[in-house]
């Protein structure tokens, strides 16, 4: 048997292109600039600072403000623990915030799934109209909002508080739940409509557990939110009702009271865990 030789390439064929692998082309990467690190280690160190400065004067024996702390005691703690002006703070900033952060979160929920069924212009202004309480100053919302309840009679009232904080943190749960659902796939709805499942058992299965990471976060935004609120919270007091950060403004303003250190270093570590709880579950959950 003769053998065939192969077919020759034409001498003007174009030479075979190599290409780089990714991990070769993205693991290069061009330096950070110095005055960018620089840049970075300002801002960090300028949020970072008032916390190293609080933290230490909690555990200070002085009965005033001072700065560094003159020796180590814990009697701003168990004071914060024992005084119940500030026992009933925290408890009502607790109460407010959990209630609110759930009305906020079923609100913001309702609107992220209505607004994800528009289009156009409609559903634009309606995002940028609910975006409002984000963007206007607090001082404007807090004296709108004084004058409203004022009339209704809510001010200093734990509806007026819940309803206050809950208008203020809807809007960071419908950005949560929005970026949630721009990963939604509709089809997921539409075969759970073929097997006979109602719209409130769909969403119930199928798209809450989807975008539940959203609505999480939402929830947490929203609750971190109202137990942090301050202008508001001081429009709407009363001798008989107030939250934790209006009592830590008046521990400054009239008491000149330490023990705001001892319930500021509190705030930051729990608001630090509960953020950090979030990213580890938020973490787990995508392994």
């Amino acid at each position: 048997m003769t053998a065939v030789a192969p077919p020759r390439e034409p001498a003007d064929a174009p030479a075979p292109v190599r290409r780089r692998g990714l991990r070769g082309r993205r693991g290069r990467t061009d330096p950070v600039p110095v005055w960018l690190w620089v840049a970075g280690v300002v801002v960090a160190v300028y949020l970072v600072l008032p916390t190293l400065i609080v933290i230490p004067m909690s555990f200070s024996e002085a009965t005033t403000f001072v700065f560094p702390p003159k020796g180590n005691s814990l009697w701003l703690y168990r004071n914060f623990f024992t005084n119940d002006r500030w026992l009933d703070a925290l408890r009502n900033s607790l109460i407010v915030a959990v209630l609110a952060a759930g009305l906020a979160t079923v609100v913001g929920t309702a609107a992220a799934l209505g607004l994800d069924q528009l289009r156009g212009r409609v559903a634009r202004l309606v995002r940028s109209a609910l975006m409002f309480p984000i963007l206007t100053p607090s001082i404007v919302i807090a004296t709108a909002v004084y004058i409203s309840f004022l009339r209704w009679h809510l001010t200093g009232t734990l509806t007026g508080y819940v309803l206050a904080h809950a208008a203020l943190a809807s809007p960071l749960v419908l950005v949560s739940v929005t970026s949630a659902l721009a990963t939604f796939d509709a089809t997921y709805l539409r075969a759970s409509a073929s097997l006979g499942a109602s719209p409130w058992r769909a969403f119930v299965t199928v798209t809450l557990p989807l975008i539940s990471r959203g609505v999480a976060t939402g929830a947490v935004l929203a609750f971190v939110t109202s137990f942090d609120e301050v202008v508001i919270a001081l429009f709407l007091r009363s001798p008989k009702f107030q939250t934790l950060p209006v009592q830590m403004y008046n521990s400054v303003v009239v008491d000149i009271d330490p023990t705001i250190a001892a319930s500021s270093s509190l705030i930051v570590v729990t608001v630090s865990l509960i953020f950090l709880v979030a990213l580890l579950a938020g973490a787990r959950k995508r392994r």
